[in-house]
């Protein structure tokens, strides 16, 4: 099969385009033949830093990237019952961990997986994963989000973004959005109630009174944040490791500031995949790459300008 392998950390032209065995699978576990892919942050965080190699890979090399994706089931391990021969699938694969799917097949857990919506296709499918489960996880899971919050959404323009305001959307939600001026029209079509130029605008002179914030961007942007949010409101992060002072300025409000990193969940996938079925979540995908391109769309996301998701087409 087709895979594109790691040997060093770097820049995206150290992908090596291989032909390697498809990997064998366990009892628990189907063989999923890839359609498409999608990359996230993660992903060019990862590959660019043998720091960020060990931190999924450990001392394994050439390492397999990727997490994301959708397909066909070619093979069935011997105790999965909830899928079969021909389903067509999707998930995010073993996060945090090896999840090897910039490949043409790659073994997956049945439990990271959900039936793909039939409505929606496996570009689409794909770029609702890594990143939709982030905003579920966030705004649901750990948020508690209901009806009525107000909600403020640092990044709104981006993949997990544009998720995140469409389900605080489907929850009834009052939701602010910042990104650039350029994507105003996009935030406001995907749903935001409000929006905020951040580059122009200091979003503290334009709210108060947040519910729930999901900060997308940076850890200064926790600081500032905490000011804006009532007491009993919480703040949440993604992008790891917030400064003690600012959790200690959160506190002293009785706001609740922390970090979450995403996991696999096939019953959040398929929960989501119910969401992307009845129309209440859609993936935007602004650029499709093929499979021998995958260097050009990491360098694409690393432009940090990219609106919704890219995706790899095999």
């Amino acid at each position: 099969m087709k895979a594109i392998i790691l040997n060093e950390a770097g820049s995206a032209s150290n992908f090596k385009y291989v032909d390697i065995p498809k990997p064998e699978i366990n009892a628990d576990e189907v063989l999923v033949k890839v359609s498409a892919l999608s990359i996230n942050p993660v992903d060019y965080k990862t590959r660019s830093s043998e720091v960020g190699i060990k931190r999924f890979f450990e001392e394994e090399r050439p390492v397999i990237l990727g997490w994301d994706l959708s397909g066909t089931i070619v093979e069935v391990g011997k105790e999965v019952t909830d899928f079969k021969l021909n389903d067509e699938v999707f998930g995010m694969v073993n996060f945090p961990g090896k999840g090897k799917a910039y490949a043409e097949y790659v073994a997956v857990p049945a439990s990271h997986l959900a039936l793909k919506p039939s409505n929606i296709s496996h570009e689409e499918a794909a770029a609702g994963t890594l990143a939709l489960l982030t905003a579920w996880q966030a705004l649901v899971t750990n948020g508690k989000i209901k009806e009525g919050d107000k909600v403020l959404i640092h990044g709104a323009s981006g993949g997990v973004g544009h998720y995140a305001t469409q389900i605080a959307k489907h929850f009834k939600a009052h939701v602010i959005g910042t990104s650039s001026e350029k994507n105003k029209e996009f935030v406001l079509q995907n749903g935001a109630d409000q929006h905020i130029d951040y580059t122009k605008t200091d979003f503290e002179k334009e709210v108060s009174d947040v519910d729930l914030v999901l900060n997308l961007i940076s850890d200064p942007i926790n600081n500032r944040s905490v000011d804006v949010v009532k007491p009993g409101g919480k703040i949440i992060y993604i992008l790891g490791a917030i400064a003690p002072e600012y959790v200690e300025k959160a506190k002293n409000k009785n706001v609740d500031l922390f970090a979450i990193l995403v996991e696999s969940s096939g019953a959040d996938m398929k929960t989501v995949a119910d969401l992307m079925q009845k129309g209440s979540i859609k993936s935007h995908v602004s650029q499709i790459f093929s499979f021998d391109e995958m260097d050009k769309a990491h360098l694409q996301l690393e432009t940090g300008r990219t609106v919704g998701k890219v995706v790899i087409k095999l």
